[in-house]
């Protein structure tokens, strides 16, 4: 029997993102999730070195990697369109964990138990530092794209450092006035 699982993962970079917007730079879901994981990682290690948490960094790194596997059979559904009502955000939960079982099931019965915490983040506290790394990513790629003069992204941009300054995370709130800042610059900036 043949083991799909890993080729289907490789499929992620066909998977664009921001499907509503006109993007001046085209984002996939592989692209968004090593960011994501970049982000995750950060985000336990200052929790962990300045604020007394105990998020393994490894483990909410890999929990990033995969967290919009999914979306190889869903697709990106757009933020607008997924938390319109409150039904389509359940009904779409409903087609994810599906798509996340599918995926288990492509792999050997016996790796399948080590990756189904990894597709079905059950830790509230790896779910809390992924989901903020993944609207963290989300505010970087607006703030690429208003950088490239796409003002498309302004209202997203908006939108999104709210829902970052709503979720009240001290590691958050460390990379947005520690970390955040250096992706204004230029080039020539950074390496100054």
């Amino acid at each position: 029997m043949e083991h799909s699982f890993f080729a289907y993962i490789s499929r992620m970079r066909y998977i664009a993102r921001w499907g509503l917007m006109r993007n001046t730079v085209q984002e996939n879901i592989q692209e968004h999730s090593h960011m994501v994981a970049v982000f995750a990682h950060a985000l336990a290690v200052i929790r962990r070195d300045l604020f007394g948490g105990t998020a393994d960094p490894g483990e909410v790194a890999v929990a990033a990697l995969y967290h919009d596997a999914s979306e190889i059979f869903t697709g990106d559904l757009p933020t607008p369109v997924k938390y319109q009502n409150p039904d389509i955000l359940e009904a779409y939960r409903k087609v994810e964990n599906l798509a996340a079982d599918r995926l288990l099931s492509m792999l050997p019965p016996e790796l399948a138990p080590s990756y189904a915490p990894v597709l079905k983040e059950t830790d509230p506290e790896v779910t809390a530092l992924v989901k903020a790394a993944d609207k963290l990513s989300a505010y970087v790629k607006c703030l690429e794209e208003l950088k490239a003069g796409n003002m498309e992204f302004k209202s997203a941009a908006q939108q999104t450092k709210k829902a970052l300054t709503d979720l009240h995370s001290p590691e958050l709130d460390y990379f947005m006035t520690q970390l955040l800042p250096a992706f204004s610059l230029t080039l020539d900036e950074l390496q100054a």
